[in-house]
């Protein structure tokens, strides 16, 4: 009848439907996991030839020192290589892990890290019909429907996004869309695995450089980092935060919208904080663009309703004129919002002592205070102190506040090859996580005031820590006072007048100081003559950090253990750029 036979032909066309949609989907899945095992391969591998390698050339110490030292820079060369060609190949989350094993110089072998120098600039680029299947997937819509005018190559590209500029439908307001790189989604439950699993492995062969820490942190960061609509509330509350400080040149780019993998932001462009032409040439001051550096990040250490931007690198800030400004003629533009930590109270106030003691060369203070911040043992202190301040020990225990010479750095770099360094990866990990992400900033403001060239060196930024670390201590006391009954109490009145008076003599030196900077920059001051005062005033300074470190702590501590006697006598280890 003709009715079953046009019942038997739409069942048969719904099978072959099916089958054909099965079978795709079969084929997909083949696809994913013959790629899966290709990209498992390659990082198995590689990670397996580079510890035969390793165990070979480490088996063989008959030779004399400078032939055995040639065979392990041989040895580094080719696991490095070896390691290049599959970060390179496999992508993804390895290009950024790559990036970041490219600064550890204060951890992993010269070999290492130069190899790894050309993933900074080697980042993938998604095409077009990517990201325009992204926004089908993400928000139901074409690119046209949001906006006007889509600009089709990026601007700019990185390991985990890449951004593009457009035109909002509508408004005509010119804005930056930061979209995810679209092959992230497939692949990075895979690519952390693998991760974690390699540095499970060196850890098995090699129990003395344990660096399984790294890949903690990057399961804990990472997908922080790859949600987008997080990374606009973080943008918008720090944006907040910044607006009530007066005078404050940070620039944050306002978020039209976002989602997980799409963020829309207003386009703020501006030029590299070490772009020493552009500043001079717009007679931007350098000291002042470093000063304001060292006040945003301190803030965001310090301030009591802040939190702590954990990407800070050249790549994510910028400068820009602005001669409407009152107090300086520019902005600082922060990027790059997608991950942010809490600092606990306790941590954030021990932390303050601890440079309270560290600027006042006050070994027992910073002994006690690594202790409480890090967990650090007086054995490990040397090595904590070098890598908190980019120096070596002996300045640390005398003064931190000079420049470094080119002698300290040579010393700091020799220390790497008196075996210093699995000291140095078993203190790494140790330290809280917290703690890392805080000196990580340390190094940011402390490398870009180095390639600023500024004309005071650290002074000024040291001024600037001292006064936000006396303001935390200050804040301790009054709280301190308060806890114990009544302010009215006559002995918490005492207490705090005290506290009030201790941090007023602080703020009175360090504004002492900060005005004679600023005066002696206007060209009446500029003469020779003024260089005596000038370096009278360096000597000095130890003096009023000295007096200022003991008055904000006195009132919360007591007598301090005695330092061990040979202190002194421990070899420290930093490079003095870069310590995360």
């Amino acid at each position: 009848m003709p009715w079953l036979k046009r019942r038997r032909t739409l069942l048969l066309s719904i099978g072959a439907l099916t089958a054909a949609v099965l079978l795709a989907n079969t084929r997909d899945e083949m696809k994913h996991g013959a790629v899966a095992v290709a990209r498992s391969g390659r990082v198995l591998g590689a990670l397996l030839m580079n510890v035969n390698d390793y165990r070979v050339t480490l088996k063989d110490v008959s030779e004399d020192e400078k032939t055995w030292n040639s065979r392990m820079k041989a040895c580094h060369q080719r696991c490095a290589d070896r390691t290049l060609r599959v970060l390179e190949k496999n992508g993804s989350i390895f290009i950024k892990l790559g990036q970041h094993l490219s600064s550890m110089n204060y951890l992993l072998p010269l070999e290492w890290t130069q190899t790894f120098i050309p993933l900074q600039d080697k980042c993938p680029v998604s095409s077009y019909e990517a990201i325009e299947h992204m926004f089908m997937e993400d928000t139901g819509q074409p690119i046209a429907f949001h906006f006007d005018d889509f600009e089709r190559e990026p601007v700019g590209a990185a390991s985990l996004a890449q951004v593009h500029l457009a035109t909002m439908k509508g408004s005509g307001a010119k804005v930056a869309v930061k979209v995810q790189h679209p092959a992230l989604k497939e692949w990075v439950p895979l690519d952390l695995a693998l991760t974690r699993l390699t540095f499970a492995i060196l850890k098995y062969f090699f129990p003395e450089y344990d660096l399984e820490w790294l890949s903690r942190e990057m399961e804990l960061s990472l997908p922080q980092e790859l949600d987008f609509a997080l990374e606009g509330r973080n943008a918008m509350e720090t944006k907040r935060h910044f607006a009530l400080i007066p005078d404050s040149p940070l620039i944050i780019p306002a978020v039209h919208w976002g989602r997980k993998r799409i963020l829309v932001m207003e386009y703020i462009a501006g030029h590299r904080m070490d772009d020493l032409v552009y500043l001079d040439s717009n007679n931007i001051d350098r000291d002042e663009v470093s000063a304001a550096l060292a006040r945003i990040f301190n803030e965001m250490i310090f301030g009591d309703t802040c939190r702590l931007h954990c990407d800070p690198h050249g790549g994510n800030l910028s400068v820009r004129k602005n001669d409407h400004r009152r107090r300086n003629n520019f902005d600082i533009i922060l990027y790059d919002h997608g991950l942010y930590r809490d600092i606990p109270i306790k941590t954030r106030r021990d932390y303050a002592k601890l440079w309270l003691s560290v600027i006042n060369a006050d070994e027992q203070g910073m002994r006690k205070y690594a202790r409480a911040v890090a967990g650090v043992s007086d054995e490990q202190f040397p090595l904590f102190a070098s890598a908190i301040t980019g120096r070596d020990y002996g300045a640390v225990t005398t003064s931190v506040v000079s420049a470094r010479s080119e002698e300290e750095k040579e010393v700091i770099s020799g220390a790497m090859g008196e075996g210093m360094l699995q000291q140095l990866v078993q203190l790494l990990g140790q330290v809280p996580r917290i703690i890392l992400l805080i000196l990580k900033t340390n190094d940011l403001t402390r490398n870009l005031d180095e390639s600023l060239q500024t004309r005071e060196g650290p002074v000024r930024n040291f001024l600037i820590l001292a006064r936000y670390c006396s303001r935390t201590v200050f804040r301790e006391q009054v709280e301190s006072v308060r806890n114990n009954g009544s302010v009215l109490w006559p002995r918490n009145i005492l207490g705090l007048l005290a506290a009030w008076a201790s941090y007023v003599r602080v703020e009175a030196k360090l504004s002492l100081y900060e005005w004679y900077i600023y005066l002696r920059r206007k060209e009446a001051l500029r003469d020779h003559h003024w260089e005596p005062i000038h370096t009278m005033w360096f000597a000095v300074l130890g003096r009023l950090t000295e007096n200022a470190s003991s008055d904000c702590i006195s009132a919360l501590d007591g007598p301090q253990e005695a330092a061990p006697a040979d202190g002194n006598a421990i070899p420290t280890i930093s490079d003095g750029s870069s310590t995360l």
